[in-house]
């Protein structure tokens, strides 16, 4: 009997079970767990990690006995769906993402509305909009020719001439020609066009067809899930947290459902208590008429979940709770039934579509040093872990972190504050100002104290991230990529400063009339999210 790969999860059962993680990874076993206890999760199936071994044995390429069993578990998530995968009337699209036993947020590849081609389009269009199909569309030519075209196939081009790059020149391009600023502004004739366009530069650039075949999208996003686990910023951030390579990914292919169809649609990233500081409130940020991508991405700062998450950056914002109470009435009620099932703070990504709610993802949450002490304190008193679990929820590398640099309350109230963000990692860090992640880690190298300054940080800063003292970025939210991995390795941290401007070419960051270039010294407050000129 062949071995078995593909497990399905969907419709309040799945063929995974809490025991398999290292089977599944913590995505695929936790997709498994909320199908079972009646959460809304689409339907999909999880290919294992022992398959992403055998995948590069085999030389990356993709068995056969492995299609078939994918194909079975298609037609399993078509039936749990109500939708045919490749259908011309009622295509059903999915994303494939990765999903290894230990978490490491950002480092490996997702692909998005993968099924969407010529023979698709028209009957999504019948059964939504025009606008949001070519908006999915633009988005599945960005993500898949970013990874399954360029990244998995070894290709490594200049910095600013990726593919993805010069997609994105293109989709600002024409927001100038429109003038407009926000993509939500383009209509549906622009983003066709559009999306002619980035067809078009696929070829000039990588010089192949964009596929337009289901199936043929559908292999390609799988193998490059898996070749992503042997990409550069993974096995750096493997070095970094001592991951083994033998571990490989699983491969989570799930039906996709879209924040992104209107403005009765949402997207957003949430924790069940607040991973910064450990007191016991929803915490979270969400996005209107967007996929999730928009909101740990960091490339637009999220609205506030609830009036627990509101601040002065984003107070002016409405919030989930006063926009859509109802759904998130029933958000809350999953954070309650998340919590008491597995005892532990919870990172959940969720998506609003045409206000019905799915869970797409949880696990348990980074946190910083002070919220793990204040979390495993009240969960022992709230009767939820008992003292020796307890004892395990605080580790070594955090309570080490209680004892971080502190700004001085004296000097800092004598000092003028340059800027304001979000506090998104703890205690204080001053350096000099590198805005490359190459730059950080050269300067750091020569024994530079170093704070990395960035629009927004993505992962392939992540070794920048790792040597410097703190993190600066102008855009994007409390759960951004910035912020989660900050938390996870209690490194100072500021998100969502949105008065910096930020010139690469310069190299400068101007905040009011104040000009600093790279190399100028300036000092962050993560816990109070202030920044400072100097020591």
């Amino acid at each position: 009997m062949p071995d078995k790969y593909v497990y399905f999860f969907g419709g309040s059962e799945a063929e995974g079970n809490v025991t398999q993680k290292n089977l599944l990874g913590g995505k695929g076993v936790n997709l498994a767990e909320m199908a079972k206890i009646g959460l809304p999760v689409p339907a999909g199936f999880t290919i294992t990690t022992d398959y992403c071994n055998t995948f590069f044995e085999e030389g990356g390429e993709l068995s056969e006995e492995l299609r078939a069993q994918v194909l079975e578990a298609i037609t399993k998530t078509e039936v749990a769906m109500g939708k045919v995968y490749g259908d011309a009337d009622n295509p059903l699209l999915v994303s494939c993402r990765s999903g290894a036993r230990q978490s490491m947020p950002g480092m490996m590849e997702t692909v998005l509305n993968v099924g969407l081609a010529s023979s698709t389009i028209p009957g999504l269009i019948k059964q939504s909009n025009e606008r949001f199909v070519y908006d999915a569309y633009r988005r599945l030519i960005t993500m898949y020719s970013d990874v399954v075209m360029e990244k998995s196939e070894g290709i490594e081009p200049e910095e600013g001439r990726g593919i993805r790059h010069q997609l994105e020149v293109l989709l600002d391009s024409l927001k100038d020609a429109r003038g407009v600023e926000s993509d939500t502004e383009l209509s549906a004739a622009d983003l066709k066009e559009l999306c002619e366009q980035y067809k078009a530069k696929v070829v000039e650039v990588l010089g192949v067809e964009f596929p337009d075949d289901p199936h043929a999208q559908l292999w390609g996003g799988i193998s490059a899930v898996f070749k992503s686990w042997n990409g550069r910023r993974a096995i750096a951030y493997r070095r970094i947290e001592g991951i083994p390579d033998h571990w490989g990914t699983a491969n989570n292919v799930q039906s996709m459902v879209f924040g992104n169809l209107n403005d009765e649609s949402a997207t957003g990233v949430a924790f069940t208590r607040n991973p910064a500081t450990g007191e016991n409130v929803f915490y979270g940020e969400w996005l209107v008429n967007a996929q999730g991508e928009d909101v740990v991405a960091g490339i637009r700062t999220p609205n506030p979940l609830n009036d627990d998450t509101k601040n002065d950056q984003n107070k002016h914002m409405p919030s989930l709770q006063e926009r859509n109470p109802a759904v998130y009435e029933q958000l809350y009620d999953v954070r309650c039934k998340l919590e008491a099932h597995y005892g532990d703070m919870q990172d959940v990504e969720f998506t609003v579509e045409q206000n019905k709610l799915y869970m797409l993802q949880t696990r348990s949450g980074k946190r910083t040093g002070t919220a793990a002490l204040n979390m495993a304190m009240d969960m022992l008193d709230e009767g939820m872990i008992d003292e020796k679990t307890a004892v395990t929820r605080v580790h070594p590398d955090q309570l080490d972190e209680l004892l971080h640099p502190l700004v001085d309350p004296a000097a800092e109230a004598a000092t003028t504050i340059l800027a304001k963000g979000l506090p998104a990692g703890p205690g204080g860090a001053r350096g000099q100002i590198s805005m490359t992640s190459e730059g950080a880690v050269a300067a750091a190298a020569a024994g530079n104290s170093v704070i990395l300054v960035r629009d927004e940080t993505n992962p392939e800063d992540v070794e920048g991230m790792r040597a410097a003292e703190g993190i600066l970025t102008a855009r994007g939210g409390m759960t951004s990529h910035a912020a989660l991995v900050a938390r996870g390795w209690g490194k100072c941290c500021i998100v969502g400063a949105g008065e910096l401007d930020i010139d690469m070419k310069a190299r400068t960051m101007t905040v009011g009339g104040i000009t600093l270039k790279e190399g100028d010294t300036i000092t962050l407050n993560g816990t109070k999210g202030q920044v400072y000129v100097g020591e």
